[in-house]
Formats: structure tokens, C-alpha cells, sequence
């Protein structure tokens, strides 16, 4: 999770001129207010107060909100929260003022993270945060998660309502981490009723898997696909491509939420799927095909180059553009070359690289790259397991019938009231100013904020107005 990655994905992004194609939105930095729409104020308060040098100090909080091995405190832990809770956020909020038909925060997607305590290194769930603000505007939010790991904080969440489906690939078993996600559970019945007795729930449904798929208003709104190692690209899109479909048409959401953990990749240090980039963004390809609002963010995915490639290749797909050397996939950033250019992975974050240079280390076949493939790994999911899996769940979508209704004027007229005591303010530069090119002055140096919010058109042969290197052929 170390942010190499999202330097190595920068700058990828930048060697393409992917970022002419879209409007480049620096965010706030989350105030505690907002990142306390879901979590408890005492644990927002604590990651604010701790510190490396400090936190010897409260070794009774660090095991309450569980940081220690799986989540370090490190320096400017709370920042580094506060910058990718506040883009997902600020994502959200552009989608529901309809300044852009998809919003993508790589820095985003840390979908472990609980209520009152942090979890694989996800310590501010910016997912549930930017689904709040969705529910704002939408009566109902599809999350899908393609992360190897169980999406168990956003499901967690909400666990016991009706107005956010999610819906998780992952895999399951063998004590994977975080052990949570198979579509059924069989529990200990006294386990049960003592569950259901601290919740108080209205309900006496003790089958297998009853706290699998939701509960109360929730139940049968939290879908599952538990899978194996070595799942490759035609049985996962197969499998991904029937449940969503499936999903939207019985759900009929507003918006959707796409978290793109790459980790699901093959070759990952810590996955143990088979999946190609072109798999992975295959299913980015097929969510956008549904032309709804969409929120797209990063989360796991722990072999870099790949990683960087993966979220290129699909920003690339969002913005409908077909790069140069599009089989990314199947190049290997060969590290000692990078060490004779002094971009050790070390000083990613601390210096800039030069774009050119960048793409030419990726993606130009030096001597010394080698070529990257598919790890030779079998396939345990079976076509009766996966059969299987998809019955089942198929199975709990009948048993919703339909898309539930929602009571948004009383819901709109609670937020307007929540607004007024918050005395809440739209972040400075959320609203895009109308630019129009024709009346900036060419002597004037362009401002790096009016930079941002230019689009390169599809059909421009320069890089600019000004650009007369070129003569045009008659």
C-alpha cells in the first residue's frame, strides 16, 4: 500500500496524456466532521492525536482501534487519511451536482477499515464515506468490489438497509484474510441467538448463511462470491458479467461505486488469482457500459509495476481512449534498468520523474525487461463450483423481487437540516467556473487551477492554439 504505486500510476497516466482527456480536481483534505459520518468521533480524534514518537504511550487505545502490525502508525497517518478520504468524498459530491459522468480516486478503495477501528492497513473507510454522499442524491448505490480481498468494511456498514447493495469477488477460504465473505456461513446456533439478541433484530431466521447476506431492511442486499485460487479471466468475467447484470436489473441503482483492488491480479504478492490486466479491466469495461454515475477508486494491489499498468490501461478504458502500447500487460519494469536512471523505488515519492523517461523505463522493450505472463497456477475453481455459487446467488436477488422504494423528501429535508447545523460549505474550487478559450489572453501565463480544468478535444491535431512548430498540408 506503499504510495509508489500511485506515483508509478501518475505518471503512466501523464506519458499517455490521459490527463488532457479529463478534468484533474485536487480535493480537500476530509475535515473530522466528515470522516465522522461514519466513524466514531473518539476514533477520528485518535488517529488525529497519534504519532510514531507518542504511541508508546497508548498502548491500551492501539489495541481498542486495533493499530499495531496490520495497520502501523507512521508519520502523518492522519493526512494521508484526510487526502484520500477527501478525494473519494469530493468524487462523490461532483457526481451528485452532475460536473462529470465518472469520478476515479486511486488513491481510494481502503475497504477493511470498521466504525471504531482500523483493519488491513485501511484506517478512514473512504468508500462508506463516499457513499453517504451518493445516498444523498440517489435513492439507492451498487457497490461492487473486484478486490482479492472480502469488501467486509463496506458491507459491514450497511449491513441492515436496503438503500446500498454490495457486492464482493473475493477470495475465500483457507484462512485468507479477512476471513469474512462466503455465501454461506454455518453458525454455532447459540452464536446466533446471541447475535441476534445484542441487535435486537426483528427476526428469527437461524439458517445457514442468515449473517451472510444482510439483515432486517438489508437482508438479501449483501451478495458474496466466494472463490478459489487461480481463478482466470473467462471464468471470472463470465461469472462477473451474469451476477451484475443481473444486479442492475433487479436493483435499478442510481449510482454505482467500482472498487478496483488490484491485488486481484496475477502475480500479486499477496493475491492468488490468475487475472490478466485485459481480465480485470474487463470488468471495468462492462460496469461503464451501463452509462450510471460512477465512482471508481483504487485498493489493494502490492506487485507495483503491475498495479500502475492495471489503472492506466482502465482510466484509459473510462475516458474511452485506446493507448499506443496497450498490452501493458505484458511488460515487467525491470528494476536494475531503473537504477541506472536513478528512479530507484525508493524516491518515487520524493522527486519528480521526467514523463518521457517514464514510458520509455515501461513500456519500449529494453534489453533487460523481461516479458511478463500468466504464473502457471490451476484453476480450483470448477464449473459445478462456480455453477454453484452463481445459482445461490441468483437465488437471493429473486427473493427481492424488485428495486425497494425510498422516502427521498423526508430524507432530503433531514440532510438540508443537517446542513444548517453543520453550517456545512461546498470545498473551495468544487464548482467548475465556465471557461471559455476565446477570451484568455495568449500573453497571459495560464494559472496551474485553469490548467486542470481543460479538456484536450478528441479532433485537436496540436497540443495547442499557440503550438506553430507545425505548418498545415494542403
Amino acid at each position: 500500500m506503499k504510495p509508489h504505486r500511485l506515483c508509478m500510476t501518475h505518471h503512466l497516466v501523464l506519458s499517455y496524456d490521459l490527463h488532457k482527456k479529463m478534468e484533474i480536481y485536487r480535493p480537500h483534505k476530509a475535515y473530522p466532521v466528515e470522516l465522522a459520518q461514519f466513524h466514531s468521533a473518539d476514533y477520528v480524534e485518535f488517529l488525529h492525536r497519534i504519532t510514531p514518537d507518542t504511541q508508546h504511550l497508548f498502548r491500551q487505545e492501539l489495541t481498542k482501534y486495533n493499530l499495531g502490525e496490520d495497520c502501523p502508525v507512521f508519520e502523518n497517518l492522519f493526512e494521508f487519511c484526510q487526502i484520500y478520504a477527501g478525494g473519494t468524498i469530493d468524487a462523490a459530491r461532483r457526481l451528485n451536482n452532475q460536473l462529470c459522468d465518472i469520478a476515479i480516486n486511486w488513491a481510494g478503495g481502503l475497504h477493511h477499515a470498521k466504525k471504531c477501528e482500523a483493519s488491513g492497513f485501511c484506517y478512514i473507510n473512504d468508500l462508506v464515506l463516499g457513499i453517504l454522499e451518493l445516498l444523498k442524491y440517489h435513492a439507492r448505490v451498487l457497490y461492487i468490489d473486484i478486490d482479492v480481498h472480502h469488501g467486509d468494511g463496506v458491507e459491514e456498514a450497511f449491513y441492515f438497509t436496503d438503500r446500498v447493495m454490495t457486492v464482493s469477488f473475493h477470495k475465500f477460504g483457507d484462512l485468507f484474510f479477512p476471513g469474512t465473505g462466503d455465501v454461506k456461513v454455518l453458525i454455532n446456533v447459540f452464536l446466533c441467538f446471541l447475535y441476534l439478541y445484542l441487535l435486537d433484530a426483528n427476526t428469527t431466521d437461524l439458517s445457514p448463511g442468515a449473517l451472510e447476506i444482510g439483515e432486517r431492511e438489508g437482508k438479501f442486499y449483501a451478495i458474496n462470491v466466494p472463490l478459489k485460487d487461480g481463478i482466470d479471466d473467462t471464468s471470472f468475467t463470465r461469472l462477473f458479467k451474469t451476477i451484475i447484470s443481473k444486479v442492475v436489473e433487479t436493483y435499478a441503482p442510481g449510482a454505482i461505486v467500482l472498487q478496483c483492488g488490484a491485488d486481484s491480479l496475477a502475480g500479486d504478492r499477496l493475491g492468488c488469482f490468475n487475472l490478466s490486466i485485459d481480465g480485470h479491466a474487463e470488468c471495468v469495461r462492462f460496469v461503464k457500459k451501463f452509462n450510471l454515475p460512477l465512482l471508481v477508486t483504487g485498493g489493494g494491489g502490492y506487485t507495483k509495476e503491475n498495479v500502475a499498468r492495471c489503472w492506466t490501461v482502465e482510466t484509459g478504458i473510462l475516458l474511452d481512449t485506446e493507448l499506443p502500447n496497450a498490452r501493458l500487460d505484458t511488460f515487467k519494469l525491470s528494476l536494475a534498468r531503473a537504477n541506472q536512471h536513478g528512479l530507484s523505488c525508493e524516491i518515487y515519492g520524493l522527486y519528480d520523474i521526467d514523463p518521457t523517461t517514464f514510458l520509455r523505463m515501461v513500456c519500449n522493450l529494453p534489453d533487460d525487461v523481461l516479458p511478463f505472463s500468466l504464473i502457471e497456477q490451476e484453476n480450483l475453481n470448477s464449473k459445478s463450483y462456480l455453477s454453484t455459487i452463481k445459482m445461490q446467488v441468483l437465488e437471493n436477488l429473486r427473493s427481492i423481487q424488485h428495486a425497494p422504494s425510498v422516502q427521498m423528501q423526508e430524507f432530503i429535508i433531514l440532510w438540508l437540516l443537517i446542513a444548517v447545523i453543520y453550517e456545512f460549505q461546498v470545498p473551495p474550487d468544487f464548482y467548475i467556473p465556465e471557461f471559455d478559450e476565446d477570451e484568455q489572453n495568449p500573453d497571459e501565463r495560464m494559472d496551474q487551477h485553469t490548467q486542470d480544468k481543460q479538456i484536450q478535444r478528441d479532433d485537436e491535431f496540436y497540443e495547442g492554439d499557440n503550438d506553430n512548430d507545425h505548418m498545415d498540408v494542403g
